[in-house]
């Protein structure tokens, strides 16, 4: 199911901010920003977000999204917090899909047959 009005809005902006950050750790990671996390983990990450910000398998993209994170945070990173909040986001995306405003919509989308 694709919900629409306030909680395809909700879905809509929690697939916004997840994205957003997600990519601005890879680009950081990239950018030789000091962390501890391993650079291909932050990679994945980064780019499973595209699909995230389009809406494109979104339940892949979002169960990608929270085993790597959980495997940052497991393996030590000094944004354990940030790590969680980010794998719990992925699961939440993951359950509940990515609302009317979305590329997963537009192609699996409730279709009407003229009989």
């Amino acid at each position: 199911m694709f919900p629409d009005g306030c909680p395809g809005c909700g879905l809509l902006l929690l697939r916004i901010v997840a994205g957003v950050i997600l990519i601005h750790d890879g680009v950081a990671g990239l950018m030789g920003a000091p962390h501890r996390e391993s650079l291909t983990l932050e990679v994945i990450a980064a780019s499973t977000a595209i699909f995230l910000l389009v809406g494109l398998w979104t339940p892949i993209a979002g169960a990608v999204v929270a085993v790597t994170e959980l495997w940052i945070a497991v393996s030590g990173t000094d944004h354990v917090r940030g790590a969680i909040m980010l794998a719990t986001t992925g699961v939440v995306t993951a359950v509940l899909g990515p609302g009317a405003r979305s590329v997963d919509a537009l192609l699996y989308g409730r279709k009407r047959l003229d009989l």
